[in-house]
């Protein structure tokens, strides 16, 4: 009967302790994941004013795709989403707190996020780009996206590239 108890009770004890660390691990990165989080520190305030003017908040569709659609990988992909979130975060941080205003030269994080997103991260919002009436030209040019030849791969920010952070005098709306 002692060799069943003494586990049992380490199971308990560890779910008594797990739950709550489990809870506040959540909850940290579900506060942390909004756009309002990430513009509360005043270096990225211009990026969040620029996306706040943008298509991928301001559109027809009704849709708001936030910080996290764009520069982190699918959540589906746990382990990849929670390294790269914490990694970030603590980049930014460290940023912020050091006062390192080199970390937010805006032209070359432009350029840095250009070549770290990903097709997929795009793909997550824009599925079907493929038929889009009256629009053969982006039809074909998506084409060569989703199937590219050997040598000839292309990244969606090839041609997208002024879409959201952008300083913008006004909101600009696309149906």
């Amino acid at each position: 009967m002692k060799q069943i108890f003494k586990p049992m009770l380490w199971m308990i004890v560890g779910l008594i302790l797990a739950f709550p660390l489990f809870s506040m691990t959540y909850y940290t990165m579900v506060r942390t994941s909004t756009p309002y989080f990430c513009a509360s520190c005043h270096e990225i305030q211009p990026a969040y004013n620029d996306w706040k003017v943008s298509t991928h908040t301001n559109n027809s569709h009704g849709v708001v795709a936030d910080c996290m659609d764009c520069h982190l990988p699918a959540p589906h992909n746990t382990y990849d989403f929670f390294f790269a979130k914490t990694w970030h975060g603590v980049k930014d941080v460290f940023a912020h707190f050091t006062e390192d205003q080199n970390q937010y030269n805006r032209t070359v994080n432009r350029e840095k996020a250009y070549r770290d997103i990903k097709n997929d991260q795009c793909q997550k919002c824009h599925r079907n780009i493929l038929y889009i009436p009256g629009k053969r030209g982006a039809m074909l040019a998506h084409r060569t996206v989703l199937y590219p030849l050997p040598g000839y791969e292309k990244k969606c920010t090839d041609c997208h590239r002024n879409l959201v952070h952008v300083k913008r005098p006004f909101y600009t709306y696309l149906q």
